[in-house]
């Protein structure tokens, strides 16, 4: 039998279920004053020295964590001791939390223990400071530095995430590209390393834009056929990224498979991953894909709409320029949304 959704609490009850007796209460407790903070500067002044408590001294690490994640979540920084002190917490999940809420506070007093941090014995830690600390940092020299030295790290989750931020930086408006190093070490992880970490490393080494390696065709080619790379199975983020990343390289071989993904039977059951698989199409030229984006710019549904305009962008699909332009200002279009598919088909 479902239950129904459990209300949050007011402000008072909040405050008071912070002293019950259980530990899930009281961490739901901390999750419902953030909610109630984050809308009043008031309730924040309030709230911040109440959940700093419960992260120093709460007996249950289910109630720290939550108040770890309380204080990143209304970027506490007067929080900051207690925080960097939380980091050495006995649980696994408080530190990785705190250090976490480090990233999101984003307080360059953080930095000196966060680089300190990259090198923990323990990848738990070295996984969330490599996150946090690219957050941070402002010098493209350290945040390099930082992110190849854990591209070459022993763990291959550490491995992972700090590819899956090489990547994420080159949608950042001005960001650099990543270092020779990082693209380096790349290079050689798309070619032996764990499934996913090769997987990260191949979407990076794609949009950068070098000319793919045999091998980064090879493993964007066997994500878009649904084929296994091995245990674990793709991250469905990194799973799109690959099905659209195949339009971006020429992939042509791949052209059936993303038929399949786009229009087979299995999408109207799975997530096939049809809409990127329709840019992907489109970015190599197929005629039913681009049509079916240029019919949805016109739909009378704002999602579907709005889907159309990022899809066009994506695909670079000059034929809807005009179109495009002509939403501009229009009713229920987010301008913003225009404004980037416009500059995607000039890029």
């Amino acid at each position: 039998m479902l239950a129904p959704p459990q209300r949050q609490r007011t402000l008072e009850a909040a405050i008071r279920d912070l002293a019950s007796t259980r530990a899930a209460t009281r961490a739901s407790a901390i999750g419902d004053l953030v909610s109630h903070a984050l809308s009043q500067d008031a309730v924040r002044a309030r709230a911040v020295p109440l959940i700093e408590a419960a992260l120093k001294g709460d007996e249950a690490p289910e109630a720290r964590s939550a108040a770890a994640v309380g204080l990143g979540d209304l970027r506490a920084a007067e929080a900051l001791p207690a925080l960097l002190v939380a980091i050495e917490d006995a649980s696994v999940h408080v530190r990785q939390m705190a250090l976490n809420a480090l990233g999101e506070v984003g307080d360059a007093r953080a930095l000196s223990r966060l680089e300190r941090a990259l090198g923990d014995a323990r990848p738990e830690v070295r996984y969330q400071a490599i996150i946090a600390y690219t957050k941070i940092a402002r010098d493209a020299g350290d945040v390099d530095a930082a992110l190849a030295r854990a591209c070459g790290d022993a763990d291959d989750a550490v491995r992972y995430i700090a590819l899956r931020i090489a990547e994420e930086r080159l949608d950042v408006p001005g960001a650099p590209r990543p270092s020779d190093a990082v693209l380096a070490l790349a290079r050689a992880r798309v070619e032996n390393d764990a499934p996913h970490v090769a997987l990260a490393a191949a979407i990076l080494l794609a949009k950068v834009g070098e000319e793919p390696l045999a091998a980064v065709r090879s493993v964007i080619l066997r994500v878009v056929r649904g084929g296994s790379l091995g245990a674990p199975a793709p991250d469905k983020e990194d799973e799109r990224e690959a099905v659209e990343i195949a339009g971006a390289i020429g992939l042509r071989e791949a052209i059936p498979d993303l038929e399949r993904r786009a229009w087979g039977l299995g999408s109207l059951v799975r997530d096939t991953c049809a809409w990127h698989a329709k840019i992907a199409l489109s970015r190599m030229g197929h005629p039913k894909a681009s049509a079916e984006i240029l019919k949805d710019l016109d739909s009378t549904r704002g999602e579907t709409r709005a889907a159309a305009v990022v899809a066009a962008g994506k695909a670079k699909l000059v034929a809807a320029a005009t179109k495009l332009e002509g939403m501009r200002g229009a009713e229920g279009v987010d301008p913003q949304l225009v404004t980037d598919a416009l500059a995607r088909l000039k890029a």
